[in-house]
Formats: structure tokens, sequence, C-alpha cells
């Protein structure tokens, strides 16, 4: 399992207030002061209070109004009280209903909470008033991808590419839009492009890497992960994810030492302890394995994937009760999983309850017909019935001409024909 990064989002764009009218001069006052807080160098709530007083007062042009109204909804906004902070843009927009920036604000307001039609009404009415506002256009992008609406996001990141050709955070974002599209070429040469834009952004090494460990391309992966690390060495997520390229390259404990530097970096970190079990799982380590499950579990209690791995090394390790537990626990969370009807299929087969192992191998190859495990499994039960010798040596060498290694691997765990 990679650890993608999340889409960079914009709050850390919001546009300034703008100076209110010269005629009055009010920007000389502390209230404006304060409610402009220019360069950020105040308090949010010193800000919030100028702006305030400013409001009660109701002495100020409404054009000076609408700023007082605008600033303080940023800094509402910076502050994350989002509602607060859209009923002052609420405000700002009566008064000038024509204020792109204002519009642009509210969106990344209502893209906070969620409400993303509204959140791409309001930056349509942004690109309408100025069609080359590049941050609406990004901001109605992750507008899209809250929405699932992929082709309409990539369309969003494809102008921001047209106007700002050198906009890092653009191609780092559709990046992650054609990595969710299955399209890990142009996935990474977006991510190319955001390196060449910026070579310390870690999380774009990141992403690159983990398109390239998509693709197998594990060497290459390595090689941005190392360099995510060399600029942050505190990453977990590197760490994470390096683990994960060494484990596609089977080198099990180079894969291990990355993951247990994730979990010293991230204590909390359920994946890291899933997988470096899988790491031990893989090296035979069953007694390891089961433990970091246990964490895994324990730190994600309701995870179906972390109860059938433990399912699997418990009863490679001959603890069948106690997995047979964890198989059910995990298909009565996920029932359709044919690798988890496998894995209590490989269960039941063990304990001797060929009958049942054999109902969980029909079920799990009717979902994944191509499960060499499955069809060996049931090759194996079908042939201690005694009843089915043709049919299993049928399984079996389906089984072999899928993964070539499959005999050798369930033989690692206690089942041989």
């Amino acid at each position: 399992m990679q650890r993608w990064s999340v889409l960079v989002v914009l709050m850390t764009a919001l546009p300034l207030a703008a100076a209110p009218a010269q005629d009055q001069r009010p920007w000389e006052k502390k209230e404006w002061e304060a409610c402009l807080n220019t360069g950020g160098v105040l308090a949010l709530d010193v800000q919030i209070a100028g702006c305030s007083a400013i409001i009660e007062a109701g002495t100020e042009t409404p054009a000076n109004m609408a700023v007082a109204f605008y600033s303080r909804g940023l800094a509402y906004v910076d502050a994350t009280q989002y509602g607060r902070a859209i009923a002052d843009f609420d405000q700002a927009l009566r008064i000038e209903p024509a204020s792109a920036s204002v519009f642009y604000s509210r969106g990344l307001a209502f893209l906070r909470i969620g409400q993303y039609d509204r959140a791409i009404a309001d930056f349509d009415q942004a690109i309408r008033l100025d069609p080359a506002d590049a941050e609406a256009l990004l901001g109605r992008a992750l507008a899209h991808n809250g929405k699932g609406e992929l082709e309409k996001e990539i369309q969003d990141y494809d102008e921001v590419i047209r106007l700002t050709p050198d906009n890092a955070r653009a191609f780092y974002n559709r990046g992650l839009a054609h990595t969710r599209n299955g399209d890990s070429e142009r996935a990474i040469a977006d991510f190319d492009q955001a390196v060449r834009l910026d070579p310390k952004d870690v999380d774009a090494l990141i992403v690159r890497g983990n398109a390239y460990s998509d693709e197998g391309q594990f060497d290459r992966a390595i090689q941005d992960y190392d360099e995510a690390i060399r600029l942050d060495p505190r990453s977990a997520v590197a760490f994470y994810n390096r683990g994960n390229a060494w484990h596609g390259k089977r080198e099990f404990d180079r894969a291990i030492e990355d993951y247990s530097e994730a979990i010293r970096l991230d204590p909390d970190d359920a994946d890291a302890f899933a997988s470096r079990g899988d790491a031990y799982e893989q090296k035979g380590q069953y007694d390891r394995a089961i433990h970091d499950y246990d964490q895994a579990i324990r730190l994600s209690p309701g995870d179906p994937e972390a109860l059938n791995s433990r399912c699997y090394a418990r009863a490679s390790a001959g603890h069948l009760e106690a997995a047979l537990g964890d198989c059910n626990e995990a298909l009565r969370l996920k029932p359709d999983a044919a690798h988890i009807l496998d894995s209590r299929g490989f269960t039941y087969l063990k304990m001797g309850q060929l009958k049942e192992a054999i109902a969980d191998y029909d079920a799990a190859l009717k979902i994944d017909p191509r499960n060499a495990e499955a069809l060996f499994g049931r090759g194996v039960a079908l042939r201690r019935q005694g009843n089915g010798a043709a049919a299993a040596d049928a399984d079996i060498a389906a089984a072999n001409a899928i993964d070539s290694g499959v005999e050798a691997k369930l033989a690692r765990r206690g089942l041989v024909p």
C-alpha cells in the first residue's frame, strides 16, 4: 500500500484586503491597522477585533465596510471559523457584488467545509470576473476533486498550467489526478515538472517515487525516496514508502529497517506496523508478524486487511482457532474479498475441515479465477478428500501455471499436496 501525499491546498494564497478609500484616510486609525493586518504580523483575535470595531461603528463608506467585512472574513478563515467567514463574505458581496477576490475567498471557505457545489459556484463567479485567475481555477479543481469529478479536475489544472506554466502546485495536483485515473506515465511526467520547478519539494519526490513503484520501477522509486529523506530525515512517509519499494524488490530486511524507522518517527502509523508485519511474514517470522498486526489492529480496529493478514500469519504458525476468528471478522467487514476467503480456506484446510475449505476456495475463485493460492489450496483439499483426483490435479496445474512459486510458498506454510 503506497502512502500518497494529499493535494496541495490553497489557503496560503488568500489575497490581501484592499486599502479603504483614500478620501477619508481611515487606514491611519488604529482599528484599520489591526483590521488590515498588513504582513500578517498581528494575532488573529487582534485583527478580528479591529474589523469588528469598524463594522459596529457603522461610520465608514460602503466600500470601506466591504473591506472590513472581507478582511475579518479572511481572519476567520485563518482561524478555521468558516461559518463566520462565509457570513462576512456574504456581507462584503452584498456591497461589492463584482469582487472576484471575495468570491474566491468564500469559495475556499466552502471548500474547507466540504460544500463542494457552493465552492464551485463561487469559483465560477471569480473566474467569470477574472478569467486569468489561476488561484480560482486551482480552487475549483480541488472542489471537483472533492466531488470525484476527475475529468473536470484535470481540465482545470490544464488551464492553470496554460496560464501559469511554472505553477508547481498545479503539476503536483494534476499528477495525483492522473494517478487516480490509473495513468502512471502522465503522473510521472507531471511530478517531473513539479520537481524541476521545486527540487526541494519532498512531497513531489515521494509521490513520483510512488508512481515509479506502481510501475514496478523500484530502483528509480528508491532514488526519489533517498532524496526525500536527505531533504527531510524525519519524513515517516518517505521511510514507509521506501520500505514498500524494498518489499517490492523482495529485500525484506531493508524493508523492515525502513518500516521500523517510520514507526519510530510515527508510532501511531497502523500502515507501517501492518507492512512490517507483511515483511516478517514473508520471512517466515510469524510471531513477529503477528505482533505487528496486533499493533496495526490496535491502532485501526476495523481494518479488514490487517485482520486478514493476522489470520494468515496465525494459520501459518498453527494458531488455527485464533486465525479463524480473525478471518471471520475480516469477512464480516469485507464479505466479498477473494483474498480473505482464500485465507479462511487455507485455515480450514489446515484444520482438516475440507468441505468448508473447498467452499471458501470456490467462493474466492468465483470472484478471482486467477487466484493461484486458492486454486492450489482447492486442489490439495480435493486430493485429500480422495474422490476428485482429476479435478485436484487440474487445479494444482493451473495454480502453478499462473504462479510458478505458489507450491514452494505454501509448502513453507505447511501446505503440501
